[in-house]
């Protein structure tokens, strides 16, 4: 390890599952990067909802990862694995991580990093790692999403709703989202949604129904599973697509599967924590072609919704739950 790397970090400990409060600063051992991976001095680190559910006790890091909660990095590359090609030290750069993001020192398998756009603080950069990915290898890998079609996305003010909005209007899909407030509702139109439907007043179903000429939708995106799922299949169209993301209701609904074959629909889902690095690198593969040339460009950014200093990981949990928030949350380091 170099001398200007320090033998110890802060970082955010888990010592037990609850509710935010049991988030507490922490020192120990800079890690030292394994083969084919770096050591990121981070700068950011986003906060999703799967960190939120590994505080919980339901999402445990895959066999190997750091039990320390934090899935995305923004930061500068200060060592690297003596088989590592393609970065150097002083690199900007953003990552997606198994674990281990809550702290001033982060290692990284390499092709799981991006470069840091240029056009974004690393602050910024910290939101798009988890996003990205997702909303790639989901909407548009896994649920093949094509120009001209159109695609309603669950919880448009999110993290994952507002990329899913910004990358779907850039490839020319019609957007629709769901929303609980009319705050919401305005920033996903600002963002490309044709239509922000608020949930609390409005059926989904019937809305999209009207918006498609009685049709419906060609690509659903849901986090919210539950009650979500027996209507979604209704309102897809022929040859229609579910893709399932997460539950923030019930994974177990009893469900009328009818529609899926009068319909020819297709029912799919992902996760992305436990897949192998050489899967994620396919899908950083494609980010780096596909999509980072329009955030170079300043055609697609993170919606930055509030920033706490590392030590507040908790708070930044608490404001997570109370899903008031229209975008990403970002703990910073410096």
């Amino acid at each position: 390890m170099s001398s200007q790397i320090p033998s110890e970090m802060t970082y955010i400990d888990l010592p037990r599952f609850g509710g935010p409060e049991v988030l507490v600063p922490a020192r120990g051992p800079v890690p030292s990067p394994a083969a084919g991976e770096v050591l990121v001095k981070v700068h950011a680190a986003g906060v999703n909802r799967p960190d939120v559910l590994q505080r919980k006790g339901g999402y445990n890091p895959p066999p190997g990862a750091s039990p320390v909660p934090g899935l995305e990095i923004a930061g500068t590359v200060v060592a690297l694995a003596p088989d590592v090609t393609g970065w150097k030290i002083g690199d900007r750069v953003c990552a997606l991580v198994s674990g281990g993001g809550y702290a001033e020192y982060c290692t990284a398998p390499a092709p799981q990093c991006l470069p840091a756009p240029g056009s974004l603080s690393l602050l910024a950069a910290a939101g798009l790692p988890e996003t990205c990915f997702t909303v790639w290898t989901n909407v548009f890998q896994r649920g093949g999403l094509r120009q001209g079609e159109s695609f309603l996305v669950h919880g448009g003010s999110s993290g994952i709703g507002t990329t899913a909005i910004q990358l779907a209007r850039e490839f020319g899909a019609r957007v629709f989202t769901t929303v609980g407030t009319a705050d919401k509702a305005k920033a996903c139109r600002d963002l490309g949604a044709e239509r922000a439907i608020n949930y609390r007043d409005e059926d989904f179903v019937a809305v999209v129904k009207g918006l498609t000429d009685g049709r419906g939708v060609d690509l659903i995106l849901d986090m919210v599973g539950g009650s979500y799922i027996q209507r979604n299949l209704s309102a897809l169209a022929l040859e229609g697509r579910l893709v399932q993301i997460a539950f923030l209701e019930s994974s177990k609904v009893e469900i009328d599967f009818l529609p899926v074959m009068l319909k020819r629909l297709t029912v799919t889902g992902s996760t992305l924590r436990p897949r192998t690095v050489a899967q994620k690198a396919e899908i950083a593969a494609a980010l780096k072609q596909r999509v980072w040339p329009l955030i170079e460009a300043g055609k697609i950014k993170p919606l930055i919704h509030k920033t706490f200093p590392l030590g507040e990981a908790a708070a930044a949990h608490a404001l997570m739950e109370t899903g008031t928030h229209i975008g990403k949350i970002v703990l910073e380091c410096e």
